[in-house]
């Protein structure tokens, strides 16, 4: 198999590139921080290599950007600049439960917005294009996301967490069960252009989290709760024969045995 993998130094794309590489395929790695000129130019020259699969993973996951033109240069004008020289090669775009939006349907932030744009996009020009929404991932190797990691990783980073009352809950899922989604998705055979659902199907309590995770917590006042939050998100609309493998507990006891093998100080 070749592909090509975009964002492959990326929280997921890290964890993807080393799965691919185990498979033995051949892979070649694009990354970029501003799409411009020069982005175009190098990618138009990849492009010129046949590849079996394209993981489009590259994206600016920082929800509290509100940069609209950066945002959508990086999130938007990439993907359809990709998707345009695409071809009949199956395309595999990491998209975001963030598209569903808040209680109203509606995207809730430019992040969202991009995700949704180049989902839309994908889905109208390419041939063979699957968007894999993610829902809310944790696991190895989102060290460097600062505030843009998981509330997993944050909490047992600080060995304590605030938590918003009357019981939000969220699909979590173990960032292993997102590269099997991706690998899944190459199944052009068994899964259909379209969008899937990469998540457990069950949403769980964020005080189960927590205790997965061994970390104590406090409650928030009901008045710092953003207007619009989601108190409730669970995956359901999953690619044909795919489930994810790890529970909540299973993936916290995972990442814990791999957060005290790299000795990461808490």
């Amino acid at each position: 198999m070749k592909v090509l993998l975009t964002g492959h130094k990326g929280f997921i794309g890290q964890n993807l590139y080393a799965k691919i590489k185990e498979l033995g395929w051949d892979c070649s790695a694009f990354d970029y921080e501003i799409f411009d000129g020069d982005v175009q130019e190098r990618l138009t020259k990849l492009m010129r290599n046949k590849f079996d699969c394209i993981f489009h993973l590259g994206a600016n996951s920082n929800t509290m950007d509100h940069d609209y033109n950066s945002m959508m240069r990086t999130n938007y004008l990439f993907c359809k600049y990709l998707f345009d020289l695409a071809g009949d090669t199956r395309v595999i775009y990491s998209s975001s439960a963030a598209t569903y939006g808040d209680n109203d349907g509606i995207p809730a932030n430019i992040y969202a917005w991009s995700k949704k744009a180049a989902e839309d996009y994908g889905l109208a020009k390419c041939k063979n294009f699957v968007a894999l929404r993610y829902f809310n991932v944790y696991g190895p190797h989102e060290e460097h996301k600062g505030l843009m990691a998981s509330m997993a990783y944050r909490a047992w980073r600080s060995q304590s967490a605030s938590l918003f009352p009357d019981s939000p809950q969220r699909d979590f899922v173990y960032v292993d069960d997102v590269v099997n989604a991706n690998i899944h998705a190459t199944d052009r055979r068994l899964v259909k252009s379209g969008w899937y659902d990469v998540g457990t199907g069950k949403a769980r309590l964020f005080e189960d989290l927590m205790d997965g995770m061994k970390v104590k917590y406090s409650y928030l006042a009901e008045s710092v709760i953003p207007k619009g939050y989601q108190y409730y998100t669970q995956a359901s609309n999953f690619m044909p024969n795919w489930k994810a493998k790890n529970s909540l507990e299973q993936g916290c006891e995972k990442y814990l045995k791999y957060l005290s093998s790299r000795s990461i100080i808490g």
